[in-house]
């Protein structure tokens, strides 16, 4: 089983801090859409631009269901927690929440590829931590607010599992 999974919104550093901790522990590492790439051999932004985010949201589920089943730190992809199966799974997991405000987020995504966010990432991530939030609080033991060092974090990270 997973060692901690790490959910939180586009732009929050899900992948950052999830290497760092994984180093600090001496583990593996799996990033969720890298997982995806691997299993189905096209990135997520190819699926959710060609079939949609429905049939996107279904594929995360079984690469979920198969990185949960790892001894390694996992990094979600931000929507993860939209579809019903997947939050049972990460309800059974030791996943914590990412957090950091919208304009943090904005400055980290701007020069990425997010077919989500559209042409005003502000107003989506705000809409986002709108419909997402809720579900981040159902399936965490932790929440943690990502303004300080990696270190820092990590150290939040490891007293959020410990309780």
């Amino acid at each position: 089983m997973a060692r901690v999974v790490l959910v939180g919104l586009p732009g929050v550093g899900k992948s950052t801090v999830g290497r760092a901790l994984a180093e600090r522990w001496g583990v593996d590492f799996v990033d969720c859409d890298e997982a995806f790439v691997d299993q189905w051999g096209e990135s997520v932004q190819d699926v959710l631009r060609r079939d949609g985010e429905s049939v996107f949201r279904e594929r995360e589920v079984h690469v979920l269901d198969q990185v949960l089943r790892t001894d390694a730190v996992v990094a979600t992809g931000g929507g993860v927690v939209t579809t019903p199966q997947a939050r049972s799974l990460l309800r059974a997991a030791p996943t914590l929440w990412l957090d950091a405000p919208d304009a943090v987020l904005v400055e980290r995504v701007r020069d990425g590829d997010r077919p989500l966010l559209g042409d005003d990432p502000l107003e989506a991530l705000a809409r986002l931590r709108s419909q997402r939030s809720r579900f981040y609080a159902d399936v965490a033991r932790g929440h943690i607010v990502v303004d300080r060092d990696i270190d820092a974090i990590c150290d939040d990270l490891e007293r959020a599992l410990e309780e």
